[in-house]
């Protein structure tokens, strides 16, 4: 397995590590919303950069119907993959939209790859493609406890080419994930990233995850503390300057 920049898992913060840094803030209370799961803030994490380079048992491609590659995270998975990846491909004889099919990960970090198909969106059939990408993620999930796996890298999937509005997947996606860690077959996973490559993205995932994993109460006043340490400091900084 290559190690040469390899991002392992443990330099990634947690959500509740976000929380305590303050990078995320609690939501507005919302009627209805989901109530806090402690668990789920140390499974959960969201990255921003290069998904090729994660250190986990699984990383999940945005793949196309045919599994031979093509462009964006696909193209770049097979890239770093190197070409034994589409010679396994070629064995699958391909993948419908919402399933996923497992691969060895060959020259990345991690040590499979778990293929899943988008739909493409368009407008009028939000329903059928919503459920479509939803069980893109479940399925992925449901192949990684089948083979073992406790860590699995998910990107943006169908927001590229597909054209999936970018707010709507990502709260597909936290939703279906979070759902999956509260099932049963949940407990047999560790870790799960979300990876986003765009600040659009970034921006979004770090608004919705508040209001789909909330803290709960020690964890908001932790997030207070770490602030107003900061703060502190940066006033004596302030202060040392003028000086």
């Amino acid at each position: 397995m290559p190690e040469k920049n390899a991002l392992k898992l443990d330099q990634i913060p947690t959500i509740r590590q976000l929380f305590e840094k303050g990078v995320i803030k609690k939501a507005e209370k919302m009627g209805g919303g989901p109530e806090p799961n402690d668990k789920l803030l140390d499974k959960v994490s969201c990255y921003r950069g290069d998904i090729t380079i994660l250190d986990s048992d699984a990383l999940v491609n945005a793949a196309n119907k045919s599994l031979l590659g093509g462009g964006g995270v696909d193209g770049a998975i097979h890239a770093a993959a190197g070409r034994k990846l589409l010679e396994e491909c070629r064995m699958l004889d391909g993948c419908d939209t919402g399933d996923a099919k497992l691969t060895r990960g060959y020259e990345l970090p991690a040590r499979y790859v778990i293929h899943t198909v988008g739909p493409v969106y368009y407008p009028g059939n939000e329903d059928i493609r919503g459920d479509q990408l939803a069980s893109c993620y479940r399925r992925s999930l449901e192949i990684a406890v089948e083979h073992n796996l406790k860590s699995i890298a998910f990107p943006c999937i169908s927001t590229g080419v597909y054209g999936y509005p970018h707010r709507e997947a990502a709260r597909i996606a936290l939703t279906e994930v979070r759902g999956f860690l509260e099932s049963e077959n949940g407990e047999k996973i560790d870790r799960v990233v979300f990876v986003v490559y765009l600040a659009q993205d970034d921006g979004i995932y770090k608004e919705l995850i508040p209001q789909i994993y909330p803290p709960a109460a020690e964890v908001v006043e932790e997030q207070k503390e770490a602030t107003k340490e900061v703060d502190a400091q940066k006033e004596e900084g302030v202060s040392a300057t003028e000086a």
